[in-house]
């Protein structure tokens, strides 16, 4: 019997719960991953996440973090230096980037911080009060018919 490993699927994802739309766009999506700049993706909370992004050598100046279509996009532009610098060796690599993340319906980016060469981007589930499921009230037979307001409960 085969067994897959779906680690993959969860590099690029903020609370995706369709896995059909996750295989759809990894199998048609580019076989080599990029993998600068380095990043985590935590759960912070039951509705809540966070991603964090090591941008070592850029300024909050130099990044920006958007939604649009869907995705989160994080870009770097290093703006030009004013003095001539020679490096014996460079390992900080400043080279420019644009991260994407697919975010699931109901998910917002809630705030990003710049700090101490990290860049954290804040993510919220909020589910309408129209998707989450109500209790409703179940009348006795032979009574007056009324009519009940049902109540939204939250579930786990």
């Amino acid at each position: 019997m085969r067994s897959y490993d779906f680690a993959p699927l969860y590099r690029a994802t903020v609370g995706f719960d369709r896995i059909a739309d996750l295989m759809d766009r990894v199998l048609s999506s580019d076989v080599s991953q990029p993998t600068y700049p380095p990043y985590n993706i935590e759960k912070t909370a039951e509705d809540a996440y966070r991603i964090s992004i090591a941008v070592a050598g850029f300024s909050p100046e130099d990044l920006t973090v958007e939604v649009r279509d869907g995705a989160l996009h994080v870009t770097a532009r290093k703006t030009a230096d004013e003095t001539e610098r020679t490096f014996l060796h460079r390992g900080i690599a400043t080279r420019a980037f644009d991260r994407r993340f697919a975010l699931a319906d109901h998910v917002r980016v809630t705030g990003a911080v710049h700090e101490h060469g990290m860049l954290h981007v804040d993510l919220v589930r909020e589910t309408p009060e129209a998707l989450k499921p109500r209790r409703i009230e179940i009348a006795r037979a032979g009574g007056s018919t009324r009519v009940l307001e049902a109540t939204a409960e939250t579930v786990n």
